[in-house]
């Protein structure tokens, strides 16, 4: 077998055409001809498939050492299909530290199905662990356990071998958001996970320009029950967006290891910044996370966050970079800047918000391919004009 910088390159073919042609066919077609009243042809009506959208699954499937993949409309329709093959009065453990979408779906969608959702810090697994005892103490049964590899938005570590190890000896499912870590960093599947998901608009298609979500199913069994969600809801990823994000990730691996370099030079030079109270990052030795991540990831990725320290608004930061982008998303190759306490996350209330770690301080940077140097002068900057405010505030305060 090919290795894995070959298969971001060449997918699995599809057989579904004898052109020669380098790249696969975009196939902008609905339906697709029976020869006969009894044929059963391989595709009939693109919601049920597409060759297009076949090769990008059989492509995810194969970097994530899956069965079976599926391609979505985008992550939170992943996130939905997966959710909804749970019933009313089913429980799920899910991760305290989570996508503010994925968040605002647990809680103000299928919660009214009556799915129940218990909330745990699964980067303890302590913790993880007294949670599956909890819901068995009062009776109950988790049917599966929910988490991110790499969490949004404090990057803390999820040791997924450990936590389906957990999950498994109480007969529970285990999925996980892979969307921050990438195959290329970790595969959850070979770890004991039963289903992982991405956000594919993020890293594996990389260029700010598809929506696009994706899942992967360990066995068949499951892979049944999620192909029933994306033909019967419908949420699927059209021709021309499977392409892109088939484009995408032929330079998945040469993009992300030139955004994890740039990652840790920032996160070093932030840490050493007095205006900086925190930086989570995983690579940064001081890392609370740093010794699970050099045992369980092949690397740490491009996205990190840190709080500036009081007194300093996060919006003057913000407000005056020029080379990051103000802007939701991560994973491109230019370099965006978000505030979760208003953008991201802004769904999730704020004492709970506040619980979660998640502050009024913090700031999210997804770094791309720039310059770095460039990158760090444009954070001096916005850093300088935030003091001169600061100063300003100060001094008015004092005339008052």
């Amino acid at each position: 077998m090919v290795r894995f910088d070959t298969q971001l390159i060449h997918g699995v073919d599809v057989k579904d055409n004898d052109t020669g042609a380098v790249n696969p066919p975009i196939y902008n077609s609905s339906t697709f001809a029976f020869k006969s009243v009894d044929d059963a042809p391989r595709w009939d009506y693109a919601r049920s498939g597409n060759p297009t959208r076949e090769f990008l699954e059989r492509q995810i499937a194969q970097l994530e050492h899956g069965a079976r993949g599926f391609a979505f409309a985008s992550g939170l329709a992943a996130i939905h299909a997966v959710l909804s093959i749970f019933e009313p009065g089913d429980r799920i453990i899910v991760g305290d530290d989570v996508y503010g979408g994925t968040y605002s779906q647990i809680n103000e969608h299928f919660h009214r199905w009556g799915i129940l959702f218990d909330t745990v810090n699964t980067a303890d697994l302590g913790q993880v662990r007294a949670a599956f005892e909890r819901v068995e103490a009062n009776g109950g049964h988790a049917k599966a356990i929910y988490f991110e590899g790499l969490t949004n938005p404090l990057l803390k570590v999820n040791d997924v071998e450990r936590i389906a190890a957990i999950a498994h000896e109480h007969g529970s499912l285990v999925f996980v958001d892979n969307t921050f870590v990438t195959p290329l960093n970790q595969r959850p599947l070979d770890l004991g996970a039963d289903l992982v998901l991405h956000s594919a608009t993020k890293y594996l298609a990389g260029h700010s320009d598809v929506i696009a979500g994706l899942a992967v199913v360990k066995n068949e069994d499951l892979g049944n029950r999620i192909y029933f969600a994306l033909n019967r809801l419908g949420g699927i990823l059209p021709p021309l967006e499977s392409d892109l994000v088939r484009r995408g990730l032929q330079t998945l691996s040469v993009r992300l290891e030139r955004q994890q370099r740039n990652a840790l030079k920032v996160a070093r030079w932030l840490e050493s910044n007095p205006l900086v109270d925190a930086v989570h990052y995983p690579g940064l030795a001081s890392s609370p996370y740093h010794d699970v991540a050099t045992r369980v990831l092949n690397g740490t990725g491009g996205v990190l966050s840190f709080e500036v320290r009081q007194g300093i608004d996060p919006a003057d930061v913000l407000n005056n970079l020029r080379i990051f982008r103000l802007a939701v998303s991560l994973g491109a190759v230019e370099s965006l800047a978000e505030y979760p306490a208003r953008m991201t996350h802004f769904e999730v209330p704020r004492e709970k918000r506040l619980a979660f770690g998640i502050t009024d301080e913090l700031i999210r940077l997804s770094i791309g391919l720039e310059n770095v140097e460039d990158l760090i002068d444009d954070l001096d900057g916005a850093f300088a004009v935030a003091v001169r405010n600061e100063h300003a505030v100060r001094s008015t305060a004092v005339k008052a």
